[in-house]
Order: structure tokens, then C-alpha cells, then sequence
């Protein structure tokens, strides 16, 4: 039922980003040869208009498959024969089709459950925070020039530009229907880590994520392994590692860590890193509320906002290797992420599962329309390029060349796509 669910979403996703093409095709009169569900060999298919529907073996993708996209012809009703602007729109409606689509299940999703407020829940005694004014039940809607509509927006601006020094932040906020601003000045925490994440809670202290240049990541350690003992303590779940970590806080003596791979365990010493962190004193609200009409259409365009702008963002970290080609995900890991909200959200109701299934839609459906407008041979933003290099140029460049771009660009997509299954299928395992 999961994969059927998860494969339910890719459907609706791949399908109306080629809604886009085909019916601005249509529109343009570009003949289209086929429109398809799938990839590899077809499963069913009929003629209706000229143009062959399918149905395909491999639920990953789709086509709007037109006639003289790639080649020369002599026939009217071909791509290249069409006017620069009635292609460019042709090509763009995908994508932008997927940004329709967020928005829409946007209005659903939000209408279910509601949004999540930047809503101040509580503010530590003498923190900066503190000295700066703030109070809990106030809404942050400004954070160091940012605009804040969700919870989410700080956690985004924290996490892709983490605080790291003590320059004065703005902020502006809400109280009581009055707007303020001020500003804080983050503190300085000292504290000695290992350089590891893990859940805490009754399943056993797996390690989920793990930083370079700390102890743990130099002294061998891997995302996955399983931490067994603490200098001689026995460790069996995460809520004991965070008993544990409690009563035993970190210091700069040695301590020895026996931890679990593969069948066998192994026992190592590491010294925790005196670690600097800048802290600002107040935690705010990760619950949803409920909203009116008005502010369902408000947010969902914000819901569509946020993911697109978190893509962008995202992308810029795997350019400039924040993040590694590990961390790429593709449709197998997709799946597997799907089957665990599905694992998880049926506990708290049929609403809350369908909400966090709508949420992945308009995830992956923004997503889709931003990586399919990079400018990259063989995707939609490669085409629009050539495209308007055209529209400026006023003539077309060489079609052959044009192709071969495309053609070197599908063939380095494929290759990628390779790469991407067998890493989900390595993470997964």
C-alpha cells in the first residue's frame, strides 16, 4: 500500500507537468505524437487525434512527446515550425503546471490542518532573547531581513545561514495585533561535543547523522552505527544515550565508546571538542492552527513559496559541497520516505495522513518545477534557454548542434539517475 501510495503521488506529479506541455501544445497547434505515463515498454496505449496515449511499465516519469522537438520536418504542425513565443510557452507550462499543482494541494492541506504560525513559545530568563523584549505569544513575521510567514522560515534561515557570530539580529513581531521591532544580540555557549545526532527515544541509539572534524567522524565512527556502551555503562535505547549524557555531561577528559556495525563491535577512545555556539534565547512554535478562508489562499501560496525557495537553496548547497552526492535522493528513496509518513502519520488519524501525503505532493511537485527549469541540456530549462537566446538573437542556433547539446545532456541525466537509484538503494540498506 505504500508503494502504491507513493506511486499514486508520482502519477499525479509527472502527469500534470505534461498536462502542461500537451495542452499548450494544443493550444499552439504543435502536433503531439504521444502522450505517456511511465517509462519502457507500453502496457496499454489508443489513438485519439492524432496523438498515441500510453500507458508504461515504469511508474518514474513521463512525455509529451511532440512532432520536430528534435528534428527537422517539413510538417506544419511541428515544434520548430511554431513561432519562439508559442514554444516558449509550451515548454515553460510544465514546470509551471507543478507550481499550479502545489497550490492546490496547498488549499487542501491547509484547509485540513492549518498553518504553522512563527508563534514565540517560551523565552529563556536573561537570554538574549530576553534583553531583547521578546515575549511568548509573540509572532515573528522579520528575521534579519527575512520575511517570516511560517515556523519553518526561521528553521529554514537558521539552517541555511546559521547564526554564527554576535552581530545585532532584527527581528519584528507581532503582539496583540501591534507590530514592533527590535534587536538581539546573540550569545556565545561553550560546550563539548562528539559531533553526533541520534533519536531519543525506546529504539536503539543509531547514529543519523554524524559532522566531520569531530571526535566521532575521526575516530571512525559511521552514519548507522549503533552505540553500545559509555565508558563501561551499557546503552540500549536513545532515551538511555540522553539519560546518560544528562548525568554524565561532557568534558575534556577521554571516554571510551563501544559502538556496533555490521555484527561486530568495536571500542574506541575520543576526546570531546570544546565547541562555540551562538544561542538567541527562545524556541517558538512547531504546531499547526487553524485559519480562514482568506488566509488558506494566503498560505498556500506562502506553502509553494517556501518549498520552491528551500529547493533553490538546497541546490546552492549541493554546488558549493555543503551537502554531499550522497545526500542526493531519488525515487526509490522518495518511496521509502513516503512509506515512513505513512508508518508514522496513521497514528494520529486519517486527516493527519492525508495533510502529510499532501505536503510531499507539493513538495515534489515544486521541486519538479524547479529542477526542470535549470538550465540543463535535455530538461525544459535547457530548451527555454535556446529558446531565448532565439527570441534575442531573432533567428534559431544550428538545430544539429542544438540536438547534440540535448543529446549529451540525456545521456549525463541518465547516467545520474543511475547513480541516485544505487545510492538510495545503499542509504536504504
Amino acid at each position: 500500500m505504500k508503494i502504491i501510495i507513493a506511486f499514486l503521488i508520482f502519477g499525479l506529479v509527472i502527469t500534470v507537468h505534461e498536462l502542461g506541455h500537451f495542452l499548450l501544445a494544443k493550444r499552439a497547434g504543435i502536433t503531439v505524437t504521444e502522450f505517456s505515463l511511465g517509462m519502457g515498454p507500453r502496457l496499454l496505449s489508443f489513438v485519439r487525434g492524432g496523438t498515441r496515449y500510453s500507458l508504461k511499465l515504469l511508474p518514474i516519469g513521463g512525455s509529451c512527446m511532440m512532432l520536430g522537438e528534435d528534428e527537422l520536418s517539413d510538417d506544419q504542425g511541428a515544434f520548430n515550425n511554431k513561432n519562439v513565443w508559442a514554444r516558449i510557452s509550451t515548454i515553460f507550462a510544465g514546470p509551471f503546471f507543478n507550481f499550479i499543482l502545489a497550490f492546490l494541494m496547498g488549499l487542501i492541506m491547509i484547509s485540513i490542518r492549518g498553518y504553522d504560525p512563527a508563534r514565540v513559545t517560551t523565552v529563556e530568563e536573561n537570554s538574549p532573547a530576553a534583553e531583547a523584549g521578546l515575549m511568548a505569544g509573540d509572532v515573528i513575521t522579520e528575521f534579519n531581513g527575512s520575511n517570516i510567514v511560517f515556523a519553518r522560515d526561521i528553521w529554514a534561515k537558521s539552517y541555511f545561514k546559521p547564526v554564527n557570530s554576535t552581530d545585532k539580529i532584527s527581528i519584528e513581531y507581532k503582539r496583540d495585533g501591534k507590530k514592533f521591532s527590535t534587536t538581539l544580540t546573540p550569545g556565545i555557549v561553550s560546550a563539548y561535543m562528539l559531533g553526533f545526532y541520534y533519536n531519543g527515544d525506546a529504539n536503539e541509539p543509531t547514529i543519523s547523522t554524524i559532522a566531520e572534524d569531530y571526535p566521532l567522524y575521526l575516530a571512525g565512527l559511521q552514519v548507522g552505527d549503533v552505540i553500545k556502551e559509555i565508558n563501561g555503562d551499557s546503552i540500549k535505547t536513545g532515551l538511555d544515550l540522553s539519560q546518560y549524557m544528562e548525568k554524565h555531561p561532557l568534558t575534556n577528559e577521554k571516554i571510551t565508546l563501544t559502538y556496533l556495525r555490521d555484527g561486530e563491535t568495536t571500542t574506541v577512545e575520543v576526546t570531546p571538542k570544546l565547541t562555540e555556539s551562538y544561542n538567541i534565547g527562545f524556541s517558538y512554535n512547531t504546531s499547526f492552527e487553524k485559519t480562514g478562508v482568506l488566509g488558506v489562499f494566503r498560505y498556500s501560496f506562502s506553502e509553494v513559496r517556501y518549498w520552491i525557495s528551500t529547493t533553490v537553496k538546497s541546490l546552492g548547497q549541493l554546488v558549493t559541497g555543503k551537502i554531499g552526492a550522497d545526500d542526493l535522493g531519488g525515487p526509490v528513496r522518495i518511496i521509502s520516505e513516503i512509506g515512513n509518513v505513512v508508518e508514522t502519520s496513521k497514528e494520529f488519524g486519517f486527516s493527519a495522513l492525508v495533510a502529510d501525503l499532501l505536503q510531499w505532493t507539493i513538495l515534489l511537485s515544486a521541486n519538479l518545477g524547479v529542477m526542470n527549469l535549470l538550465p540543463i541540456p535535455a530538461l525544459d530549462g535547457g530548451r527555454l534557454l535556446f529558446l531565448i537566446i532565439e527570441a534575442f538573437r531573432g533567428k534559431p542556433i544550428n538545430r544539429d548542434k542544438e540536438g547534440f547539446v540535448h543529446m549529451i545532456g540525456f545521456v549525463l541525466l541518465m547516467m545520474l539517475m543511475v547513480f541516485v537509484f544505487f545510492n538510495d538503494i545503499r542509504n536504504i540498506l
